[in-house]
C-alpha cells in the first residue's frame, strides 16, 4: 500500500519553491523538509501563503521556480491526479462533499482510478476500502451506528446517510475518510480543527495520531494553536511566503519574531491562507 513507506531521508522536500501571480510573490524561495513519519505543523498569519504551498505540492499550481520532491522524485508541476497516485492526499478547509451522494459514496469516489492505464479495483476491493475508511475515521458512529455492527458496506449506516445530515465534526471526518481512501503516504490537512469544540479537536487529534502510528506522514495547517501545538512534533512558520522559523512547538511559540508576525498579521485577509 502507498501508505506504508520506507523512505530514506525526508519524504517531502521543498527546494527554493517560488510562485508568482503577476508581480506578487505569493511564495518566495521557500525551502524545508518533511521527515518521514512525523506530524508537522505548517503555520503562519492570515495571507502567509500556506494554502498556496499546498496547491503547489498537490499540482493545483505549477511553481514559477524551485522544486517539490516526494520520496526523492521531482513532482514539480505534476497534475493533481499524478500527485494522488504517487501517494499524496489532501483535505480542504471548507468541506465540499457531493451532496446528492451518500456518505459511503462520497468515500468510494476516492477509490476510483484517475488514469486510463491504472488497474481498476474490483467492486469488492472498493467496498472493503470504503468500509475500512468509514469505520477507521468514526463515520459509522457519526451516522448513528456501533462500528461493530458494520460488517460490510451494505449494513453500514454510511450507506443511508447524506452529507447534509452530518454535524460539522462529521464533515471533517468525511474529508479525512475521502483522503484515506486514496491510500496516501503523505496527508496534507488544511484547517481540520476549524469550527470544532475542544472535545472534538481532541477526538480528531487522536485519530490523526493513530494514522501516524500506522506509518503515515502528516502536514497540518491550522489556526487553532492550542490544539495544533499539542499534536505536532515540529513546526514550520512562514510569513509573506518565506520561511520565518522552524523548530519544536514550544520553541517556535516563544520566538519573538513569530509572535510579532502574528500580531502584525492578525487583521490581514485570508484569501491564500
Amino acid at each position: 500500500m502507498k501508505s506504508k513507506t520506507n523512505t530514506i531521508g525526508p519524504i517531502l522536500v521543498l527546494d527554493r519553491l517560488t510562485k508568482s501571480f503577476g508581480g506578487l510573490h505569493a511564495v518566495s524561495e521557500l525551502s524545508f523538509d518533511v521527515r518521514d513519519g512525523e506530524i508537522l505543523g505548517f503555520i503562519g498569519p492570515n495571507g502567509a501563503g500556506k494554502t498556496t504551498v499546498f496547491n503547489l505540492i498537490t499540482g493545483v499550481y505549477r511553481p514559477t521556480r524551485g522544486r517539490v520532491l516526494f520520496q526523492g522524485q521531482d513532482i514539480s508541476g505534476w497534475p493533481p491526479y499524478r500527485v494522488v497516485n504517487a501517494g499524496i492526499a489532501r483535505t480542504f478547509q471548507i468541506p465540499r462533499p457531493f451532496r446528492h451522494k451518500t456518505v459511503d459514496q462520497n468515500v468510494e469516489i476516492s477509490t476510483l482510478p484517475n488514469e486510463i492505464f491504472t488497474r481498476y479495483p474490483s467492486r469488492r476491493e472498493r467496498r472493503e476500502r470504503v468500509l475500512q475508511c468509514c469505520t477507521r475515521t468514526g463515520l459509522c458512529e457519526v451516522c448513528g451506528q456501533d462500528p461493530s455492527q458494520c460488517h460490510d458496506v451494505s449494513s453500514c449506516a454510511c450507506r443511508r446517510e447524506f452529507p447534509n445530515t452530518l454535524p460539522h465534526a462529521g464533515l471533517r471526518k468525511l474529508e479525512v475518510a475521502k483522503a484515506l481512501a486514496t491510500e496516501p503516504a503523505l496527508l496534507l490537512l488544511d484547517e481540520p480543527f476549524a469550527g470544532l469544540t475542544v472535545a472534538e479537536v481532541e477526538e480528531l487529534s487522536e485519530l490523526l495520531r493513530d494514522l501516524q502510528r500506522e506509518g503515515r506522514t502528516l502536514v497540518i495547517v491550522d489556526h487553532n494553536m492550542r490544539g495544533l501545538m499539542k499534536l505536532v512534533e515540529r513546526v514550520v512558520v512562514i510569513h509573506f511566503g518565506t520561511k520565518l522559523a522552524e523548530g519544536a512547538p514550544g520553541e517556535v511559540a516563544q520566538n519573538p519574531v513569530v509572535q510579532e508576525a502574528y500580531l502584525a498579521g492578525s487583521g490581514a485577509g485570508d484569501e491564500t491562507a
